[in-house]
């Protein structure tokens, strides 16, 4: 029953979370509400020196989450892990497309270490299980399911910020999913669906990206983020379909990732680059969790 699930630890949160024990700036839990991203981003167009670097918004129920293009989603009271951070990159505009990719690597290494389910990354901004023998084979899925989700939008906010939204689907039962295509922490068979638990790891793994990320200066390929990224995206070396934004299907090879995060998809020997897009993987790659080539060993060819 949705009433047995455990509130998070707000005040344990707090006392390892926020500054000066932990890297966060501020932290608030509500209730409920519609949408993290959607309060966040308006309140930092309200009030922006409220809401620095590292301040993040959690919810123990949110009512209509949204996803790429608009799609909303909902989740059961406290069974899902429903959060927004606050980054102010200091680096140029143009480098922020790697951000839901970055927040995707942080996602996978949180549940990868923390509750040991093999979490990848599905270009660009979904986090996958595969589930293995047992599991209907659904298209463009296979038997891998969606256990998480990202959402990045820019705000002008007395300067550049980005409202990175998060949601992780913890301990919901099958009937409680809303779609054949996703899954649960705890039916991927974690070892610990605790949400704060699954919190403060996230918040360390991200932490870590975005510190290695600054410190390039937003370099993701210079600082080997990108090949970290790569090697946990399970969309690269597989046959890929991608419906683009204009309504058209691009059907070809995921090769690798272009500098700015861009995925580089072969169609009959040519090399496009996707900026936005939902993929399919139309067959098999690599296996999930066993990583992709570096960006050294990427066979692209010229653009």
């Amino acid at each position: 029953m949705t009433s047995e699930r455990a509130p998070l630890e707000v005040a344990a949160l707090r006392a390892m979370l926020l500054a000066p024990a932990g890297p966060l700036a501020r932290l608030d839990v509500v209730d409920a509400t519609a949408s993290t991203n959607a309060d966040v981003v308006a309140a930092l167009r309200a009030d922006p020196a409220s809401w620095p670097h590292g301040s993040v918004l959690v919810a123990e129920h949110q009512t209509a989450g949204r996803g790429r293009v608009g799609r909303g989603w909902s989740t059961p009271p406290r069974a899902a892990l429903t959060c927004t951070f606050v980054a102010r990159p200091r680096s140029a505009p143009a480098t922020f497309g790697w951000l839901p990719l970055l927040a995707g690597l942080g996602a996978v290494r949180a549940l990868r270490a923390t509750v040991g389910v093999p979490a990848v990354l599905k270009w660009p901004n979904d986090v996958l299980v595969d589930l293995g023998p047992g599991v209907d084979d659904l298209p463009g899925w296979g038997t891998a399911r969606k256990v998480a989700g990202i959402l990045a939008e820019a705000v002008d906010a007395d300067g550049p910020a980005v409202a990175v939204g998060i949601g992780v689907n913890v301990d919901q039962r099958a009937d409680e999913l809303p779609v054949p295509t996703a899954t649960s922490l705890a039916l991927a068979g974690a070892h610990d669906v605790d949400r704060t638990t699954v919190l403060v790891a996230l918040v360390s793994a991200l932490d870590d990206v975005a510190r290695r990320w600054a410190q390039a200066e937003g370099d993701a390929v210079g600082s080997g983020l990108a090949d970290d990224v790569a090697a946990v995206c399970a969309t690269l070396g597989r046959e890929v379909a991608v419906e683009l934004p204009d309504g058209s299907t691009l059907t070809g090879t995921a090769r690798g990732l272009a500098d700015d995060g861009a995925l580089e998809v072969e169609v009959d020997g040519t090399v496009r680059t996707v900026h936005a897009g939902d993929v399919r993987h139309v067959r098999s790659g690599p296996p999930a969790g066993a990583g992709a080539p570096s960006r050294d060993e990427q066979q692209v060819p010229g653009a």
